[in-house]
């Protein structure tokens, strides 16, 4: 019987590492959320729970229609490359924050509180490869400012 046991303790031992190594990966895999963002500011650390379009038809529907949007809520366009982007409020019925950020993560211009049902352009001023939308005014209470960062799996990510 203990010849046994000595034979089974390796068996043991292993997979006792493996459901150990499962635990510690399980919750960085659920971090790789393409639903998850953060904006780095001077006044701390954001997060925000976004919608992901990256389609011409996703693109051109937007936040449209929508009657509210949570405080930690938000749309991120990816645009797949750098270039000039322009938006607009047509059939927007809340007042959003647009920050035009490029592909390495950088927040370069922010339009505060764009006024819905505008269909005056809104530019990015410089090529940007994401807009992020959020609520209108938020980008105000969390302090961010041109050269802040965002983060999120697909800022550096390659494009396919």
């Amino acid at each position: 019987m203990m010849l046994f046991a000595q034979g089974f303790a390796p068996v043991l031992r292993r997979t006792a590492a493996v459901a150990a190594i499962a635990m510690v990966a399980l919750p960085l895999a659920a971090c790789s959320d393409e639903g998850r963002l953060v904006l780095h500011s001077s006044t701390g650390d954001y997060s925000f729970n976004v919608e992901v379009v990256d389609t011409p038809e996703s693109r051109a529907q937007g936040l449209m229609y929508r009657t509210e949007l949570a405080e930690d809520a938000g749309m991120l366009f990816d645009f797949k490359e750098e270039r000039p982007v322009s938006f607009w409020m047509r059939n927007t019925f809340i007042p959003l924050d647009m920050i035009f950020v490029d592909a390495a993560g950088v927040v370069k211009t922010i339009h505060v509180n764009a006024v819905p049902h505008d269909v005056t352009g809104i530019p990015s001023e410089v090529p940007v490869q994401f807009v992020l939308e959020i609520p209108g005014g938020r980008s105000v209470e969390i302090g961010l400012k041109p050269g802040d960062t965002m983060e999120h799996e697909r800022v550096g990510a390659p494009v396919d």
